[in-house]
């Protein structure tokens, strides 16, 4: 079991900070409001009584079956329910915890420090994007048919949206095809990284292609239901992570082949499926950033309390000169990262997130990078042991590492980061 921890609170006195940017002075209140005290204090000891100690529980049940739902998961999702904690994440939502994304924030962190936490709480991908598009543009139909046994827990999911032909970087290049046919939309295509379809449990996929060819680029994509059950729908293999599973989630190739279903399945409408992308990726990359900080607070926890137990060249680890900086480099660069993440949950509650599309982008390629730098210099710390399945470091490398890809990678959000600052510069007024 690990220690206790509890990430810093703002303190009262300077929860107020003035944000100087190209748009004007923003002041960003990062002050904990009474409930999300309640909350974060709930879920800090149902982690150090329910999650920490069951992670061994956990993958020693899995290994039994890598591919079934190890039972303490159940467990632990029930007294999660009971505790009211869960679906946290869902904001302007009465289906959800009734918290703004910077309520959310803290508590997401705290999920971070563990692989296995956001699942307890409901508040795992892809699931909390697919609520996040059902709940937003699904219909009263699709509502009680999947989003409703997903609030529950009762069923997982998974997304359909990058293809292993296409740099599905620019996902104008998508090539499965979404073709009305009367009553039904026919599906073909080819699907990879479809985290979660290894799940028993997933029953459904939210897949994203192409509808309309001839309609303007950003036009031409739909996105639809697609159970995972209908006739034509192939999980062809799962695909490891620098040679982790990630069992039972596991990430599949899925084939489509003129699979058929009605056309009441279509969310929003034709064309609609860059929009949704839109209000579906936000949310889910500023997620998982909140859970990087945490995963990067638990591995510098881990390294700090390594270096003072350890002794080489006849004094303790945490003594050397070089093990030091690591430690003080790995606060600094969380602490900038948290900001960063919490200026952009700050934004996406008050003005949208489109006019936040910069600031994710921004702490899309931050997060995954700092808590890349933390984990290498926790694992250095350990040394072998660093490497080894003993401590989560090496799962939460391989982890973070994907990160830098999924969502978009760091080069897209980077292009796009530029793009705007660019276009939103004053012309040169003149030099001395």
């Amino acid at each position: 079991m690990l220690m206790r921890y509890a990430p810093p609170a703002p303190d009262e006195r300077f929860s107020t900070i003035f944000s100087i940017t190209n748009r004007g002075v923003v002041a960003v209140d990062f002050a904990y409001s009474d409930k999300v005290k309640r909350l974060r204090a709930k879920l800090l000891s149902f982690m150090d009584e329910v999650v920490y100690p069951n992670e061994k529980v956990y993958f020693e049940q899995l290994r039994k079956n890598r591919w079934s739902v190890p039972p303490v998961m159940e467990e632990m999702k029930g007294k999660a329910k009971e505790a009211g904690l869960w679906n946290l994440f869902l904001p302007d939502s009465e289906r959800g915890g009734g918290l703004t994304n910077l309520e959310y924030a803290p508590l997401c962190e705290i999920m971070g420090r563990s692989v296995i936490a956001p699942e307890v709480f409901n508040c795992s991908a892809p699931d909390t994007g697919n609520m996040e598009v059902l709940e937003r543009y699904g219909t009263e139909e699709q509502k009680e048919r999947w989003l409703k046994p997903l609030l529950e827990g009762e069923i997982r999911s998974c997304f359909c949206m990058t293809e292993p032909d296409v740099a599905s970087s620019d996902a104008t290049n998508m090539e499965t095809t979404i073709t009305r046919d009367g009553d039904e939309y026919v599906i073909n295509g080819r699907k990879w990284w479809s985290s979660g379809a290894g799940d028993p449990r997933c029953k459904v996929a939210i897949v994203m292609g192409k509808s309309n060819p001839d309609a303007p680029r950003h036009e031409r994509h739909s996105m639809i239901i697609v159970p995972l059950d209908a006739p034509g729908v192939q999980i062809k293999r799962m695909l490891p992570v620098f040679g982790y599973d990630d069992a039972p989630h596991g990430h599949a190739e899925i084939l489509f082949d003129n699979v058929r279903v009605p056309a009441s399945n279509i969310i929003w409408g034709e064309g609609k499926g860059f929009a949704i992308a839109q209000g579906r990726l936000g949310p889910g990359r500023i997620h998982h950033c909140m859970r990087l900080i945490g995963m990067a607070e638990r591995a510098l926890e881990l390294m700090v309390d390594r270096v003072k137990k350890r002794v080489a060249f006849g004094r303790p680890l945490s003594e050397q000169g070089v093990i030091r900086e690591w430690i003080a480099d790995s606060r600094i660069e969380i602490e900038q990262a948290r900001l960063l993440t919490l200026k952009a949950a700050y934004m996406m509650d008050t003005v949208g997130n489109k006019e936040a599309k910069k600031e994710i982008a921004m702490i899309k390629v931050v997060a995954p990078n700092m808590a890349l730098r933390v984990i290498d210099r926790a694992i250095q710390a350990h040394g072998g042991a660093g490497v080894s399945d003993d401590f989560p470091l090496a799962f939460l490398w391989a982890h973070a590492r994907t990160l830098r890809i999924a969502d978009g990678p760091d080069e897209v959000h980077r292009r796009s980061i530029a793009k705007q600052e660019l276009r939103e510069h004053p012309k040169e007024k003149g030099s001395f």
